[in-house]
């Protein structure tokens, strides 16, 4: 008895250009990038990130995103010519994406979710994509969407908890400061 499992073919008229910002050839910190899909249906957003992605990196062969987040779970995704293989993973973590290529080549993005307000979002995928940045998807994620602080509304220093506990205005204490820890 043999199983198939279908497979979702995409006309490349009928995809829309993917919210997408990735980093430079060579300048990849943790991220390669972030995308910020229009919703969770993976049959209609994929297509889209797939074709931007082979623009860059060439033809994309297999994708994997956590299990729980999207709505429809396809196996298989032909866009054009290829066949991409599609793996939901309950281990993923939700907000990335890992997408491999031809050339064994391992493209990481920030998935930021759909009902995001723009400035966040926008600020999440320029986040990702920074060659100087050294946070993980879920952290860049939690930054954007989470609520002003008070100190920021009151004009307060906001660094005034970091130096009272123990914290340097050094030149470390400035890096720690810039990259996230202690503000």
């Amino acid at each position: 008895m043999s199983v198939t499992t279908p497979v979702t073919t995409t006309s490349v008229s009928a995809i829309s250009a993917p919210r997408l910002v990735l980093a430079l050839p060579h300048d990849r910190a943790v991220l390669d990038g972030g995308w910020w899909p229009r919703s969770w249906e993976s049959a209609t957003e994929l297509p889209g990130l797939v074709l931007a992605l082979s623009e860059r990196h060439g033809r994309i062969r297999h994708l994997m995103l956590n299990m729980h987040t999207w709505k429809s779970r396809i196996r298989r995704l032909t866009v054009g010519p290829d066949l991409i293989r599609i793996g939901w993973f309950d281990t993923l973590d939700p907000a990335l994406l890992v997408a491999t290529t031809g050339r064994d080549l391992q493209v990481d993005l920030l998935v930021v979710p759909p009902a995001t307000p723009t400035a966040a979002a926008e600020w999440a995928m320029a986040t990702a994509a920074a060659p100087t940045n050294l946070r993980r998807a879920p952290d860049i994620l939690a930054g954007a969407l989470a609520p002003p602080r008070a100190a920021a509304a009151t004009g307060s220093d906001t660094y005034a908890v970091w130096d009272n506990e123990g914290g340097s205005t050094s030149v470390i204490g400035a890096c720690a400061r810039d990259i996230g820890f202690g503000g």
